[in-house]
């Protein structure tokens, strides 16, 4: 291929870039919330079912979710998810991942944390599926509802451990 026929299929949008960088923050900053190892997360391979990041010691598994916001000491209401079928056949099954979420304006970042003990069906808001005429009909996603459990987080800058 090409080397201007490649850069044509590296292109990524924004929010691909924003959860690139919300990703990228956390391997490097952060220690593993299970075994306080440091440099031990990795990013796993892109689309990767409800898991962005895993410890390569003990096997912690976690979602990373990246928004821009205004004010980065404040959690939003809302953040987008992802795809709502494979997260719901896992809470059906009793298993939740482990949330990061990265608040960012313009250099100004924040991170903050919630174990997935912390966790309940109620704070998943389910998206109406995609029109018969979208590119990826019938997908649907959910949002996570932060305003009822934005207690429950802790930040980079209140953490001794996760």
């Amino acid at each position: 291929m090409q080397k201007g026929m490649r850069y044509l299929f590296d292109m990524k949008t924004s929010k691909q870039k924003l959860g690139q960088l919300g990703e990228d923050l956390i391997v490097k900053k952060m220690s593993c919330p299970k075994c306080q190892k440091t440099r031990t997360l990795k990013k796993l391979p892109n689309n990767f079912k409800c898991a962005d990041i895993i410890c390569d010691f003990c096997g912690f598994l976690a979602q990373v979710k990246a928004s821009t916001v205004r004010d980065v000491n404040v959690l939003p209401e809302t953040i987008l998810g992802a795809a709502w079928r494979p997260q719901k056949e896992r809470m059906d099954a009793g298993i939740y991942f482990s949330l990061f979420v990265v608040l960012v304006n313009g250099r100004n970042r924040k991170i903050y944390y919630l174990d997935k003990k912390y966790q309940r069906p109620d704070m998943f808001l389910v998206r109406k599926p995609l029109s018969p005429t979208a590119k990826r009909a019938g997908w649907q996603g959910f949002y996570y509802q932060l305003k009822s459990i934005a207690k429950r987080f802790v930040s980079d800058e209140e953490k001794t451990n996760f």
